[in-house]
Parts: structure tokens; sequence; C-alpha cells
């Protein structure tokens, strides 16, 4: 008897674990479908990469006339009127260069460079700034983003409308093969974000009438960015 209570054991929880997965899979009559929704909105403020590289004979002269060089962009920027919050510093480098000589073991010169990234709620002070930090030291720029400060709003915005067109791909579906959606099963948000349609900014001739004073009109062309957002919904069918 004492051997006959293991066997049926393990024979009940079989049994048990068959019906368990039996129930599991299970499933009413779906249709899943995606939907996706977008927002265009103009941008009103960007992030933008600026920073000096300076060229000396040794080491110490790199890094101190580049820690110079950044020390004052940084308080031309706070100067500026942006605050501390959006000045981050993203990159650094100090390093030999050489010639490219095989086997020599003095560089020609040191290389350092500093960038940081900047970012910027008043869009009609782009140009403003941007001319007043290459006086005060920056001589390059590597990219910009734009952005909206109500980023949130437009995402849910974005989200309605995928759902929507989630809802009426079901319903289209469904229709065509003489059924109807019912009740939502299940749902999946997919990712979401900003991105440009496309504004530019051409860094070199900014640069260049910005030293030169000569600038006429805008540099900065800030086009529109689009948010989407996107789901996955399964309806059960009746």
């Amino acid at each position: 008897m004492k051997k006959l209570f293991p066997l049926f054991s393990i024979v009940l929880f079989l049994l048990l674990s068959m019906q368990s997965q039996a129930q599991t899979t299970a499933l009413p009559p779906l249709v899943t479908v995606t939907g996706t929704g977008e927002v265009k909105v103009q941008p009103d403020q960007l992030t933008f990469m600026i920073g000096v590289e300076v060229r000396e004979k040794t080491l110490d002269d790199a890094r101190r006339v580049a820690d110079q060089r950044t020390s004052a962009l940084i308080a031309y920027l706070k100067k500026s009127g942006i605050d501390e919050k959006q000045i981050q510093t993203t990159y650094l480098s100090l390093q030999p260069m050489y010639t490219g000589e095989y086997g020599q073991s003095t560089p020609q010169f040191y290389m350092a460079t500093r960038t940081m990234s900047v970012t910027l709620k008043k869009l009609d002070k782009f140009d403003e700034v941007m001319a007043g930090a290459y006086k005060a030291g920056a001589n390059r720029v590597d990219g910009i983003q734009y952005s909206s400060s109500q980023l949130v709003k437009y995402q849910e915005e974005a989200r309605s409308k995928a759902v929507q067109q989630a809802k009426q791909k079901a319903n289209q579906l469904a229709g065509d093969l003489g059924a109807k959606v019912g009740r939502v099963y299940n749902i999946n948000e997919g990712g979401q974000g900003p991105m440009p349609i496309y504004g530019k900014m051409a860094s070199q001739r900014m640069m260049a009438e910005s030293m030169a004073g000569d600038a006429s009109g805008t540099t900065l062309a800030a086009g529109q960015i689009i948010i989407t957002s996107s789901v996955e919904v399964s309806f059960v069918l009746e």
C-alpha cells in the first residue's frame, strides 16, 4: 500500500498539470492588430553639442589652454541666461598626435578636446548664443537635436491616435470575415519618441559668419518633429 501511494501521487500530479496546461492554452477567438499614431509639432527647445579643441606642443599646455577656454565658454553660457542644469560635459580627450612615421616616439603635438551639451529653451536666442560662444573660445559644433517642452502631452495624443487606428483595423478585418469585435483581451504599447522631419544646422557656415560678425538672417531651420506611438491590441471576436 505504501508503494502505491507515491505512484498515485505522481499520476494525480500529471493529470492536474495536463488539465492546467489545457486551460491556459484554450484562448478565445481573437483578432490582433497594430495601430500607430503620430503628431507633428514645431519644436520649442533644442540641445546642441559645442566645445573647444586645441593643439599645443606639450601635454601641460594643451590641458591648460583647453581648460581655460572651456571655463570661459561655460561662464559665457551662464551669463547669457542658460541655466547651469542645462549645461553638461559629454566628452573629454587629451592625447598625443604623431605624424605617422614608423617607430616615432615623440609626438608632433598634443590635442585636447572638451565637448558639452547645451539645452536652449528659447530658439530665437540661438544665433546670439552661438555668436557669443565662438567669441568665448568655442571652435567646434558636433550636432543638434530638437524637442518639445510639452512632450508628454503630444505622446498621449499620439497614443490615442494609435489606439483608434488599431480599433478601426480590427473592425474592418472582423467585418470582412463576417464577425464582430468584442472586448479588449490584451494590449501592449510599443516604442514612442520624437523624430526630426528635419531641421538642419550648417555649423561650418554659421561658425564662419559668426566669427566674421557678418551673419545675415537666422541660421536656424527648426522644421518639425514627429512624436510617434504604437500599440498592439487583441480583441475578442463575437
